[in-house]
């Protein structure tokens, strides 16, 4: 199955609350986001099984900052896909930002302890991306809620990664303070895709610190400059976002189908 097949699988079976009739053994992924904690199962060969979704705010900027509700929530999430796949979720895999350290890259660790999957890996999100994506050369750009991480993988390898505050969150406070409206309202509201042409021209400035953050982070590197590059996240889905993006950055960027999956998928394949 192809990085793009298995993204729309995935989507199609978090959607119908269904299962694929493949066989074990399984592999697990928990995606601990900003907005959003997802929790994913694939086969041995990274082909999606079951998953499931829950928006939330039990992190920021990387850091679990609601301990007891992210572990309440993988709970829920794993009981769901337990009953729908009609077997036990015992260890899994998790993802964190790059360059997050210490008892803060542990956190995520210990969320899915307490929810009863035994952590056995533990990588950078932009790093899950790229696995999902089956790329070899190339840049992988994660916009996350609170940050922008890239991961440039040359035959396969990591060879840098690079992290900086600003993502989703930042367009939800833009919006919140132009419309004069609350934060979760602002959420709610970047989140319709019939108001995305709308509201495009508020967000567009953050989305140009995001290009440029990126822009920025590979200046000094001139080897990469020919790489396809890859943007994921849940603040991809903006209509029109690639586009943006791709003139702010001066160079075409790929926006791959339910970006917002695309990192769980991958935290999944290393589980």
């Amino acid at each position: 199955m192809e990085a793009y097949e298995k993204i729309h699988q995935l989507h199609h079976l978090i959607e119908t609350g269904t299962a694929a009739d493949l066989p074990g053994p399984y592999k697990v992924g928990v995606d601990l986001g900003t907005a959003d904690v997802v929790l994913v199962v694939t086969d041995s060969q990274g082909n999606p099984v079951a998953g499931s979704l829950r928006w939330a705010s039990v992190v920021k900027d990387g850091l679990v900052v609601d301990f007891r509700g992210a572990t309440t929530i993988v709970e829920e999430l794993k009981a769901e896909v337990e009953k729908i796949m009609g077997i036990t979720l015992d260890k899994g895999a998790t993802a964190i930002p790059p360059g997050t350290v210490g008892r803060n890259a542990q956190a995520c660790g210990h969320v899915i302890a307490g929810a009863g999957i035994e952590p056995i890996c533990q990588v950078d999100e932009p790093v899950a991306a790229a696995k999902a994506l089956n790329i070899g050369h190339g840049i992988v750009v994660d916009i996350g809620g609170g940050t922008t991480g890239i991961a440039v993988l040359k035959n396969g390898d990591l060879v840098f990664t690079a992290d900086e505050a600003t993502g989703g969150t930042h367009i939800s406070l833009v919006l919140s303070g132009a419309y004069k409206i609350t934060y979760e309202e602002a959420e709610v509201l970047k989140k319709d895709v019939s108001e995305h042409r709308r509201i495009m021209p508020v967000v567009l400035p953050v989305i140009e610190k995001m290009a440029t953050i990126v822009k920025n982070m590979l200046a000094e590197y001139d080897e990469y400059q020919d790489y396809p590059v890859y943007v994921v996240g849940g603040t991809a889905y903006l209509t029109g976002f690639g586009e943006e993006f791709s003139k702010a950055f001066g160079r075409k960027v790929h926006v791959p189908p339910h970006p917002l999956l695309v990192t769980p998928l991958g935290i999944a394949m290393f589980g």
